[in-house]
């Protein structure tokens, strides 16, 4: 059973937040798990027979694109009622909070931005952006089911989601722009993060290297846990919350 943070380690994330003017927090997918989204590396399953990994691809998109979208159609659908928890509405709170507040997420779900967040981050695309193969023109679009698949573009172009796949660089303006933001902070959140996943978890790296403290906030050990000054073991769903009135006993 994982031990649940305790209050000494609140009490010390919460004096390094009340200190701090410029924060930055990075989430993964553990965040979203308390809102019933599965975490992506944790389902470790089948589509239609293929290894997800052999899905997401740029190559499976362009042998067979109704397969890739009947796939991204059906995590849509289950998306849909998927509604933000305590962790994404108190990381939402903050950026009132905080002179500067950087949100970069590697998740796809948008529930940052359900839960009130602005300008956020996405490392890895958005599962409710397309953008068309032929114009290139990236939109929102929140159709779930699509009526017909593959959808199509008003120019006749074939859509695709505008996620980062296996194979697919990071879009570079956003990544550059995290890595900015973690490089100024005096204070880093690692949310929900497993670390594992390059160039993303280079965030925690250039943080610590410029002197940031970090805060971990996982129920175990990320691959960079042993560069957090504090680490809260227990869902993001509960400690941000505990983090939170901590923090506002402090400033109140």
């Amino acid at each position: 059973m994982t031990a649940m943070a305790d209050q000494d380690s609140i009490t010390r994330a919460a004096d390094l937040l009340a200190r701090a003017s410029r924060v930055v927090a990075f989430t993964g997918a553990g965040v979203s798990a308390e809102s019933g989204v599965p975490t992506f590396r944790g389902a470790g399953g089948l589509w239609e027979g293929h290894p997800v990994e052999q899905v997401a691809t740029p190559e499976a998109f362009a042998a067979d694109p109704l397969m890739v979208w009947r796939f991204y159609d059906q995590r849509r659908v289950n998306l849909a009622p998927r509604r933000p928890n305590p962790a994404h509405q108190v990381l939402a709170g903050w950026q009132e909070r905080f002179a500067s507040f950087v949100l970069a997420t590697q998740n796809v779900d948008s529930l940052h931005e359900d839960a009130g967040s602005r300008e956020v981050l996405h490392l890895h695309g958005s599962i409710w952006r397309v953008r068309c193969c032929r114009c290139q023109e990236e939109r929102e679009d929140r159709t779930a089911p699509f009526p017909a698949l593959p959808p199509r573009c008003p120019c006749g172009g074939l859509l695709r989601p505008a996620v980062v796949w296996f194979g697919e660089a990071l879009p570079m303006d956003v990544l550059e722009t995290a890595m900015v933001a973690a490089e100024r902070c005096e204070v880093l959140l690692v949310v929900g993060t497993s670390a594992v996943v390059y160039p993303a978890a280079g965030l925690v790296e250039v943080a610590a290297g410029a002197g940031a403290a970090v805060i971990e906030v996982n129920p175990q050990a990320s691959a960079l846990a042993w560069l957090a000054n504090v680490a809260l073991r227990g869902p993001a769903g509960e400690m941000l919350p505990r983090l939170q009135e901590a923090l506002a006993a402090r400033t109140s």
